[in-house]
């Protein structure tokens, strides 16, 4: 297995296992009597959402949107991360003045159930053994984690999103919102994403969680009550899954064949190259604030997504009548959710009636262009959502 040195302290684990079940973020509680049905049979309850608001609702509550978070994102949208103290993962987006203007919007984003930050998931106490439930939890899918949203943005007293962002898993979690509640979504902006994982993508997946199963220190995914962490195979799945969201340019531009701090090879295994050295600190900084479980169930989940299973294979039927409208993203240089599939979503969209805009963004940064820096793809976004507002006449219900 190559070497991933963890920097994780026991400080941090302390953090993390706090965060779990105490999140740093607000809560909704369902007790048993408000049970989340799972796809896999199972009644969920009693559980919990963790979330985050920034910006105010109006009075007609109709400048809600909900932002859904990729795999190994979470509800800290725009402010420091509780165990990492890093900003947001999308502060580039959202905040006052930016595309997502909170000065305008009321953003609202939920740790998915399944998840590791305060959402109920494999790493947070079972109540009926009042131990962690790692195995035990049960398998979730993306309509289960959207059907949890829609029970968090009832309690929130909205009936209608004003629109419903996210990218990769998060611009999945979209679409099926646009499928399950096409009533409750007035604009939609899905992200580099598909409405199902591709062959490809599953065995990437499959490949990150056999690294993580195969890590001695897994115990079956027993880690916590024997007081170990699956640093090494979390690692390496995090450094694996890096790999696809970047692209050959990208590595090329910021690496190269440079050599890291040194001129000459070490004719050994240490991290020779600079890119070695990348990919080592992303795979050790990931496993300071994620769970190992949580990982193995959030990419299972984002595997069974198929929008078109449910509706005899037929993509547009999914999409049939909606009053949904849509600005569908996609980026030239992204391997993982290439534009064609963002195509195929378009052209589903076009044959279900839905009123749809597509951008195809030239980059060369890769899947991971959403979450960075890429000036058109802001200006997109912020055209998107004030057309959609004008439409929805925010402007006259409060705001």
């Amino acid at each position: 297995m190559v070497k991933v040195q963890s920097v994780s302290s026991p400080v941090q684990a302390e953090y993390r296992a706090q965060e779990a079940d105490h999140p740093t973020s607000q809560v909704a509680t369902f007790g048993s009597d408000h049970p989340l049905p799972l796809d896999c049979g199972i009644d969920l309850a009693p559980f919990q959402i963790a979330y985050q608001t920034y910006g105010e609702l109006n009075t007609a509550k109709s400048n809600a949107i909900l932002i859904c978070h990729a795999l190994t994102g979470d509800q800290h949208v725009a402010n420091h991360h509780p165990v990492t103290g890093k900003p947001g993962w999308w502060v580039t987006l959202v905040g006052p003045g930016k595309p997502l203007d909170t000065s305008k919007y009321f953003i609202i984003c939920s740790n998915v159930i399944g998840g590791c930050m305060g959402s109920t998931g494999p790493a947070s106490i079972n109540p009926a053994t009042g131990k962690v439930w790692g195995l035990d939890f049960p398998v979730i899918t993306i309509p289960d984690m959207v059907r949890a949203q829609a029970m968090l943005i009832d309690r929130l007293g909205i009936d209608t999103l004003f629109s419903v962002v996210g990218g990769s898993m998060g611009g999945m979690q979209v679409l099926q919102w646009c499928v399950a509640y096409p009533e409750r979504v007035f604009s939609a902006l899905p992200i580099a994403c598909s409405t199902r994982h591709s062959a490809q993508n599953i065995a990437f997946h499959e490949l990150g969680r056999q690294a993580v199963m195969a890590d001695p220190d897994w115990r079956e995914g027993r880690y916590v009550e024997q007081g170990t962490h699956p640093h090494r195979g979390l690692g390496v799945a995090r450094m694996a899954a890096h790999i696809t969201y970047l692209s050959d340019a990208a590595l090329h531009r910021k690496f190269g064949r440079r050599m890291q701090d040194r001129e000459l090879p070490t004719f050994s295994f240490d991290a020779d190259f600079q890119v070695e050295s990348y990919l080592r600190h992303q795979g050790s900084s990931f496993v300071e604030r994620f769970d190992a479980n949580s990982y193995l169930y959030l990419t299972r989940a984002m595997d069974y997504f198929d929008v078109a299973a449910d509706h005899n294979g037929v993509l547009a039927a999914a999409f049939r009548d909606t009053h949904t409208r849509f600005c569908v993203v996609s980026f030239t240089s992204d391997w993982l959710f290439p534009t064609s599939e963002s195509r195929a979503t378009v052209h589903a969209l076009n044959a279900g009636g839905a009123r749809v805009s597509f951008a195809e963004i030239e980059t060369d940064r890769g899947h991971d262009a959403f979450l960075l820096d890429v000036p058109e793809f802001f200006d997109i976004a912020r055209a998107f959502l004030e057309s959609a507002g004008k439409t929805r006449g925010l402007a006259d219900a409060g705001q």
